[in-house]
């Protein structure tokens, strides 16, 4: 079936990015990754202490006639960006100390609301060859929504899971390209500047979901359509040179995509949402019976509605875990426990029977719980 939104996967367009952007539809793409020209401002060449040359970025598209223009073309790109995005869609650039604090004012100008900086720590960064400023080590990545409004994507539990289920955080230790991901012609890099498939798998697996659509207005020779094809993301590319869009098509036709059963699962904020009340109803949990905390020092009855009753406390599960403990704030479905033979088991698990029963439905909206005894939780 042909996407909704009526655009193809895969397809590799050669031009000016900003006038190819013009011809896209509005609100049409559910991300942008942009690696764009640093403006690295070099001057003369750049030579190893043996005197060997340094394969640096020489490249015309990196050269610009000053910050005005730089600044013009920075504030183009990132216009039509917004307009191709939909409200809930997302961005991510990419680049070094010389670019990225410019383009950084010019996202809150325009309106985008930025979520986090990464820092991508390099394992193998090139060194200071002259010896007078510190090794630069990293490149800055910022994560903007489109605005402050947006209900953007974040595979939270994708992120922890990869970070060996500890919550990620925003350095980033990856190693450079290199080895047999570094593409080369004629025993040179094919592109001065190509990122590591690490960095995108990154990126798209924490803000896209499958069968998004990703556009990467720089796209060199296509480590985002690499990245994108494999995990079962759609994806545009735009890029100035053919023979940079060249390699790409060539080097993406012999991506094998994910199978759909191996890609990240849901996010539990998007699992169907199950009343407490409906573990009463079909008989999981009768009323009557009394709930526990782990630790034995708190308990509460069910009641036929779906509230539970402690003393004088009542209440859904969360507002009479807060209310007895005198906390804020308390996930109740974490919180309170049942006996099953002799054992304290989650409610959970019910919770997640029940889900497994009902299988995909339309994803949870974030719901707040009125009052103080409350949670803000999904599902």
């Amino acid at each position: 079936m042909a996407p909704a939104d009526g655009l193809g996967d895969g397809t590799v367009l050669v031009g000016d990015c900003v006038a190819e952007m013009g011809r896209l539809p509005a609100g049409s793409v559910d991300l942008v990754f942009a690696d764009p020209p640093y403006n690295l401002q070099l001057g003369g060449e750049l030579l190893r202490p043996n005197n060997s040359r340094v394969d640096g970025v020489e490249e015309a598209w990196d050269r610009f006639d000053g910050f005005a223009e730089y600044d013009r073309f920075t504030r183009a790109w990132l216009e039509a960006a917004r307009r191709l995005l939909k409200p809930e869609g997302a961005l991510w650039v990419i680049g070094s100390y010389h670019n990225i604090y410019r383009v950084g004012s010019m996202l809150q100008d325009l309106g985008f609301w930025i979520l986090n900086d990464i820092v991508w720590r390099k394992t193998n960064p090139m060194p200071n060859f002259r010896g007078r400023r510190f090794t630069n080590a990293h490149e800055t990545l910022l994560w903007c929504a489109r605005s402050a409004e947006s209900r953007y994507t974040f595979n939270y539990e994708a992120m922890k899971a990869l970070n060996e289920d500890l919550q990620m955080r925003s350095d980033w230790l990856l190693p450079l390209c290199g080895g047999p991901e570094r593409l080369k012609r004629d025993g040179r890099k094919a592109h001065p500047t190509q990122k590591p498939e690490a960095l995108l798998h990154r990126v798209l697996l924490a803000s896209t979901r499958p069968g998004d659509l990703v556009l990467d207005p720089f796209f060199g020779t296509g480590t985002t359509g690499a990245v994108a094809r494999r995990l079962g993301r759609r994806f545009i590319g735009i890029e100035r040179e053919a023979e940079y869009a060249a390699i790409a098509r060539e080097r993406i036709a012999a991506v094998e995509p994910a199978a759909a059963d191996t890609l990240a699962a849901p996010a539990k904020r998007e699992e169907p949402r199950i009343p407490f009340g409906t573990l009463v109803e079909r008989g999981l949990l009768k009323p009557g019976e009394v709930l526990q905390d782990a630790t034995g020092r708190f308990r509460a009855k069910v009641r036929a509605d779906g509230t539970l009753i402690a003393a004088e406390v009542r209440g859904s599960i969360h507002q009479v875990g807060a209310l007895l403990q005198g906390a804020p704030a308390c996930n109740g479905w974490a919180f309170w426990h049942f006996l099953d033979k002799g054992r304290t088991v989650s409610i959970d698990v019910l919770r997640q029977k029940l889900r497994a029963e009902l299988g995909a439905r339309p994803a949870a909206r974030l719901t707040v719980v009125a009052g103080g005894a409350g949670e803000a939780r999904a599902g």
